[in-house]
C-alpha cells in the first residue's frame, strides 16, 4: 500500500461518524462470518463453526442489552438494575411462540398443550397464551411487554420523584419479584425448567445449521438499527433534554419542562430493546427460564456498560462483547478459577481506564492520527465533562 492509498484512507475514516463505524463494523463482521460458515469445510482453518456462530449470535444479543442500558443510564442519569425484567420478559414472548411450534412432537403428544402443562394436569391454555401460536402475536408481545411494564413503573417511580439509588433498589426488587413469580408453577411458564426443546421458529428447524446462521444475520440486523435509534435520539433535540435532566433535572423543570415525562419515555424504549435482546437471544441458546430475571444478571449488564464507557452507545457494545467473550474463555481454560479471573479483569480496566474502554479510543485514535474531531467525538467529550462538572445547561422552554 502506497502514501497515497494510505493517506486516502485515513481522510475516509476521520470523516466517519461513529454510526457509520458500528454499523460498518457489523456489516463485515456478519459477512465474514456468514461466509467462512458456508464457503470453507470444517477441516479448513477458515471455517466458522455452527457453535460459533451461535456463540456471536449471543454475544451481539448482550450488546443489543447493553445498549439499552447504557441509553438510559449514560444519557439519562436512570441507573436500572432491573433490565433482567425487560430482558426476560421478551425471552418469554418468543419462548411461548416457540412452545406452540412444537404442536404434537412433544413428549406426551399433545397438539395444543406444552409437555409441562400436560404433566400438570393442566386442560386448557391459559388465558395469556392466547395467540402465542402466531409469529405476529410474538412480535407484538416482544414490544408491548416489557414497553407495559417500563410505563408502569416509570410512571409510578418518575412522577414520585424518585431517583438515584433509590430508584435502582426499585428496579431490582422489579426483577427480583418478576423471577419469583416466575418459578412458580401455577404462573403457567414452566416454573423452575422454564420453556425448552423448541423445534422450530417461522417454519425453519431450529436444528438447521443455516437457520442458525439466519438468526445471527438478523441479530446483527436489530442491533444495527438500534444502534441507529439509539444515535438519533441522542443527537435529537429530545435528547439534549434527556441529557439536561441528567445533569441538571430541576433547571430543566424550572423552565418548563416536564422531566419525568422525558424519563418515562426513554425507560419505554430502552425496555423494548432490551425485549428484543431477550427474544433473539432464546431461539439461538434454546432455552428461557426464571433465572434470567435473577439481579445478578442485571448487575452485569451495567459492569458491561461501566468497562465499555458510559455515554457512547458504542461502547457499551465493546463492553458486552469483551466481557462475554472472557467469561467463554475462562470458563474453558480455569473451569474452577474462572471468577477470579474475571473479576481480576474488571479490577485492571477500571483502573487503567476509568472512563471505560471507549474513553480511551480517542487517544489512540489521536496516536494514529486517526482522530476526526467530529461532532460524535466533540457530543461525548461534552457529556463527560457535564456528567464530572453538572454544567450542562437546559434547553428553553421555547423548544419544547
Amino acid at each position: 500500500m502506497n502514501m497515497k492509498t494510505t493517506h486516502t484512507f485515513v481522510e475516509i475514516i476521520r470523516k466517519m461518524s461513529h454510526l457509520h463505524i458500528v454499523v460498518g463494523t457489523l456489516f463485515v463482521a456478519t459477512i465474514y462470518v456468514s461466509f467462512c460458515n458456508l464457503a470453507f469445510a470444517e477441516s479448513s482453518f477458515l471455517h466458522v463453526s455452527d457453535y460459533t456462530v451461535s456463540l456471536f449470535g449471543k454475544y451481539l444479543c448482550y450488546a443489543l442489552l447493553a445498549l439499552a442500558v447504557d441509553l438510559v443510564w449514560g444519557y439519562c442519569g436512570i441507573l436500572s438494575l432491573g433490565h433482567g425484567a425487560f430482558f426476560g420478559l421478551g425471552g418469554y414472548a418468543m419462548g411461548m411462540y416457540l412452545m406452540r411450534q412444537i404442536g404434537d412432537r412433544g413428549v406426551y403428544g399433545n397438539a395444543e398443550l406444552p409437555d409441562f402443562m400436560v404433566f400438570l394436569n393442566w386442560t386448557e391454555l391459559p388465558w395469556y397464551w392466547a395467540g402465542s401460536s402466531s409469529f405476529l402475536w410474538m412480535v407484538l408481545m416482544v414490544f408491548v411487554a416489557p414497553g407495559i411494564l417500563a410505563f408502569v413503573f416509570g410512571m409510578l417511580a418518575f412522577r414520585s420523584r424518585v431517583s438515584g439509588v433509590y430508584l435502582s433498589i426499585m428496579t431490582q426488587a422489579m426483577t427480583y419479584a418478576l423471577m419469583l413469580a416466575f418459578f412458580r408453577n401455577e404462573m403457567g411458564f414452566g416454573g423452575n425448567n422454564g420453556l425448552t426443546d423448541f423445534k422450530e421458529i417461522a417454519g425453519f428447524s431450529l436444528q438447521d445449521p443455516h437457520t442458525k446462521l439466519g438468526l445471527f444475520v438478523v441479530t446483527a440486523i436489530a442491533l444495527a438499527i438500534a444502534y441507529w435509534v439509539s444515535n438519533y435520539i441522542v443527537k435529537s433535540k429530545l435528547g439534549a433534554i434527556i441529557t439536561a435532566t441528567r445533569d441538571a433535572e430541576s433547571r430543566v423543570r424550572f423552565v418548563g419542562y416536564k422531566p419525568e415525562y422525558y424519563k418515562v419515555w426513554i425507560f419505554v424504549v430502552s425496555a423494548m430493546i432490551a425485549g428484543v435482546a431477550g427474544a433473539l437471544y432464546v431461539p439461538q441458546v434454546g432455552i428461557i427460564n426464571p433465572g434470567e430475571f435473577s439481579p445478578l444478571n442485571s448487575i452485569e449488564i451495567v459492569v458491561w456498560v461501566a468497562i465499555g464507557g458510559r455515554y457512547t452507545l458504542y461502547g457499551a457494545i465493546i463492553g458486552a462483547i469483551l466481557v462475554s467473550y472472557a467469561k467463554t474463555r475462562f470458563t474453558a481454560i480455569m473451569p474452577e478459577a474462572w471468577l477470579f479471573a474475571l473479576g481480576g479483569l474488571f479490577v485492571l480496566v477500571t483502573l487503567l481506564f476509568p472512563k471505560g474502554i471507549a474513553g480511551a479510543l480517542p487517544g489512540v485514535a489521536r496516536r494514529f492520527g486517526l482522530d476526526a474531531n467530529t461532532n460524535d467525538n466533540k457530543t461525548n467529550k461534552n457529556n463527560a465533562q457535564s456528567e464530572e462538572q453538572g454544567t450542562l445547561k437546559a434547553p428553553r422552554a421555547g423548544g419544547q
